[in-house]
């Protein structure tokens, strides 16, 4: 279940219950077939995106893994089979070209990013838009939907976004949705007026200057990145309205002008990127749970550490979801041992501070801001541009680690226990590594908040008795001195 960015920022994602095609760009799509990504382009628009392939820019971007690998596979009956499904007659196919993609391994949207990746992205499409210019070449689009991540490493994904530019243009027409985008959704987050994930949950074009211009502040309209960002295109509005010359093409006669022009206006955009980067010692709930833990100590986390670690070398997963990660210390552990981990909590600073460790380090994980109580839905058109986070995730992983999260799930959610088991079952394809909390212990009370009674059924014998029927038991282990145990469990059939 791969997924890919396709054409004009749009992902599609290989799943059966969503279309094998998107439809976006009027210059080409991507599509799924058997397993494989392929991309149909336009017969009018091959030869600039056959040139690009071509180039210098194109393969300094391939060498550094920015940029999706791509290679033409016009006669692959797969892929014809693929456009057939995907809606195009018969006597249209040798019409299309098709180039083949790298798949990416687990596909992510902006709603599931800390502002760590949204930025990572950003400065991503920036350096490719400046770099290209050399070569002749400008994205024609910049938006975070052209970006997938590979592990923490964000990869440029919609290879149609490029291409060449007007000598004489010293415009660059994304600007505004690099905006509204990036460069807004990032500011809003960092004065703590809305977080990544609701820009981006409730909208694709990030921020229009009229819709958040009243949210703010008097001061705050007139402060920088606001004030050039949504103030003053909120003032001038109604004056560009009613002028079609906004839009009409502005050619100067010396191109190196215009490249400079342009490479000035990027560079601004640039450190306008910088002044909203996510800072690296924000607050939050759940940031300092790794150092402040009283429920157990140093010896009690030791013999848990050393449990999961000697799982981990035994059965050697290739793919691990580790379900409530917080900063990580236990997804770290599944990468050290050669796994593509997926991470995920509910908590966008934690899993910011992840993909900083992770992204420093070269280790293979993709940190998500997801709540598995309430896991990303279905968005776009018809519900099906970005399949929910359980649509991807289902049978995904050789092993799912949920350490010290049930009760989380059973007391503030309030989910059943076999439901919970149920979920974890549909999520691995063979192993579940699990830290069970009693209800005695001193967290589990804390959240329970003096409704014990109603959860005191929750005992390691009633959490074995619902095992039953799903897992298998292959290892336990009490934590002496504490109301847990670990579990090494493997799904039946």
């Amino acid at each position: 279940m791969p997924g890919f960015g396709a054409g004009h920022d749009v992902k599609v994602v290989l799943v059966s219950s969503v279309p094998k095609a998107t439809f976006r760009d009027p210059a080409g799509f991507v599509f799924a077939s058997a397993g494989r990504i392929f991309r149909a382009v336009r017969p009018d628009a091959w030869e600039v995106l056959n040139a690009f392939l071509d180039s210098a820019a194109c393969r300094k971007f391939l060498a550094e893994g920015s940029l999706v690998p791509s290679r033409e596979t016009q006669n692959c009956s797969i892929a014809q089979e693929g456009l057939l499904a995907a809606g195009l007659r018969p006597d249209e196919l040798q019409e299309w070209r098709i180039i083949e993609h790298d798949p990416v391994y687990f596909p992510s949207y902006p709603h599931e990013w800390p502002a760590e990746m949204l930025h990572a992205a950003g400065v991503l499409t920036l350096d490719l838009a400046m770099r290209s210019l050399s070569d002749g070449y400008g994205l024609k689009d910049a938006t975070p939907f052209n970006i997938l991540f590979q592990g923490p490493k964000p990869v440029f994904v919609d290879v149609l976004s490029f291409e060449p530019r007007v000598p004489g243009d010293p415009i660059w027409l994304p600007y505004s949705q690099f905006a509204r985008t990036f460069l807004l959704p990032l500011a809003v987050e960092q004065v703590s007026l809305g977080s990544v994930q609701e820009v981006f949950l409730t909208g694709r074009e990030g921020f229009d200057p009229e819709t958040l211009y009243p949210r703010l502040s008097f001061l705050q309209r007139l402060q920088p990145p606001f004030l050039s960002l949504v103030s003053f295109p909120k003032w001038s509005n109604s004056k560009a309205q009613s002028s079609d010359s906004l839009y009409r093409p502005r050619l100067l006669s010396d191109p190196e002008q215009a490249r400079f022009i342009l490479k000035r206006l990027l560079g601004s955009l640039k450190r306008q990127l910088e002044r909203v980067k996510p800072a690296s010692n924000r607050a939050s709930t759940w940031a300092g749970y790794e150092e402040e833990r009283s429920h157990y100590g140093n010896p009690q986390l030791d013999v848990k550490t050393a449990f999961v670690d000697e799982v981990l070398r035994q059965w050697k997963p290739g793919a691990v979801l580790d379900v409530g990660a917080n900063r990580g210390e236990f997804s770290i552990l599944a990468a050290r041992h050669g796994a593509k981990v997926v991470a995920i909590d509910l908590d966008p600073v934690v899993v910011g501070e992840l993909w900083r460790r992770a992204f420093q380090q070269n280790l293979d994980i993709l940190p998500l801001v997801v709540n598995l109580s309430r896991p990303s839905p279905a968005l776009g058109w018809r519900n099906q541009e970005s399949p929910s986070f359980l649509e991807r995730s289902r049978g995904r992983f050789d092993a799912v680690m949920m350490l010290a999260v049930v009760h989380h799930l059973a007391v503030t959610e309030r989910i059943p226990l076999d439901q919970i088991l149920g979920q974890a079952a549909e999520l691995t394809r063979q192993f579940l590594i699990l830290e069970y909390v009693e209800p005695q212990d001193p967290m589990f009370r804390r959240l329970a908040r003096g409704r014990d009674a109603l959860y005191a059924h929750l005992t390691r014998d009633y959490f074995e008795e619902c095992c039953r029927d799903r897992f298998e038991v292959l290892k336990r282990l009490p934590i002496e001195g504490t109301a847990r145990t670990m579990y090494a469990l493997r799904r039946l059939g």
